[in-house]
């Protein structure tokens, strides 16, 4: 499971740097690697982005509980011994 998360959070990284691309100069790279340009899709541009999408919903639900948990720990009443 560690390396599916791995994986995952590598994925996301990747799709969170492209969008970083896109809004500070409008270059998508991924549009630019795999079809004929920005705004633009080809069938391996549209499974690429599906991917780093199932990777940031995968995240979700992997991290999700592990947040929900520490948060539990971080407030938790101190007991009196």
């Amino acid at each position: 499971m560690r390396a599916i998360n791995t994986i995952a959070l590598i994925l996301a990284i990747i799709g969170a740097l492209n969008w970083l691309l896109v809004g500070l100069f409008g270059f998508d790279l991924v549009a630019t690697l795999f079809a004929s340009g920005f705004g633009t899709l080809s069938l391996i541009s549209r499974i690429i982005y599906a991917v780093i999408g199932v990777a940031g919903l995968w995240l979700i639900f992997a991290l999700l509980p592990q947040v929900i948990t520490s948060e539990h720990r971080e407030y938790a009443p101190v007991r009196a011994r």
